[in-house]
């Protein structure tokens, strides 16, 4: 069969994965039958067959075979193979919301990766298959009014905040992914009867890596990879040296590995509290 590059195998396992990482497909949810997939996408189930091998290759699926439908797999908690944060935060996030007394903290740039990886233990929160009693949330952000490394104007260079067109796109989706973070772990008091308490705090500098702490026993880590990229901003082609923070590799690292993980969590920890504590001030998210 002559596939096109809507119907090869590639294409049906980008499909299918899309899927699983969007929750459409659930850990557990068996898939369509081979021969319900291949009338779905218009190819032989040959094709199909090898779509299904990639993603149970990437740990994606399970009991692939010919006799019935495979299942979505069980997220693995993997610390030596770092993975882009949207694809690893959210199964970690889950994780740690299955504890009674959740805490999580995080230091980013902005807190749009967090907001989006909350949907999950959010939304299983909502089915009652998590039961939290209380969460604790700290984030750290860099200050509206310090002189930003990055994102920055290509042209410009660092202008001040006041002038600069790159740095108020910044602030605006600081403050509103921040805001919809706050509220939907906020609406859990009045829906579920969770003690939750969100808090910022602002950091006098631009932060080269990205941090998250969860329960005191794993901590994410990744680094910012500033590249050159464009943006439309109320029909202006804004040229920046900026980051994409969804696609940086957290490397894991389990308090209960011990050695030089566990040193790591307690560092990470330790440095996260100290900014908290002392250099941080007040954030008003507006």
């Amino acid at each position: 069969m002559n596939e096109g590059p809507r119907h090869s195998a590639r294409a049906i396992a980008d499909a299918l994965r899309a899927r699983i990482r969007e929750g459409t497909l659930r850990p557990g949810d068996r898939l369509p039958t081979q021969a319900g997939l291949a009338s779905e996408f218009g190819v032989e189930r040959g094709t199909v067959r090898q779509a299904l091998r990639a993603l149970q290759e990437e740990g994606l699926l399970a009991h692939v075979s010919k006799g019935s439908p495979p299942r979505v797999a069980e997220q693995r908690r993997e610390t030596g193979e770092p993975q882009p944060t949207m694809v690893s935060l959210a199964p970690r996030l889950t994780d740690a919301f299955s504890s009674p007394q959740v805490r999580i903290d995080a230091l980013s740039l902005t807190a749009q990766s967090l907001m989006m990886a909350l949907g999950e233990p959010v939304r299983l929160i909502h089915e009652g298959r998590i039961r939290p009693r209380s969460v604790e949330v700290r984030i750290l952000l860099p200050s509206r009014n310090i002189d930003l490394a990055f994102p920055v104007s290509v042209e410009h260079g660092r202008a001040e905040p006041a002038q600069d067109p790159v740095h108020d796109r910044w602030l605006l989706q600081r403050n509103a992914q921040g805001q919809v973070l706050r509220h939907n772990l906020r609406a859990l008091r009045t829906s579920h009867g969770v003690d939750v308490s969100v808090t910022f705090r602002a950091l006098p500098f631009t932060p080269p890596v990205k941090l998250y702490l969860l329960n005191g026993s794993e901590a994410l880590f990744a680094f910012y990879r500033v590249t050159r990229r464009q943006e439309e901003v109320d029909s202006t082609t804004l040229e920046m040296w900026d980051t994409l923070g969804a696609e940086s590799l957290l490397f894991s690292h389990l308090k209960a590995s011990g050695g030089r993980d566990a040193a790591f969590v307690g560092e990470s920890q330790n440095w996260f509290d100290a900014l908290w504590e002392t250099i941080s001030t007040e954030l008003t998210l507006s």
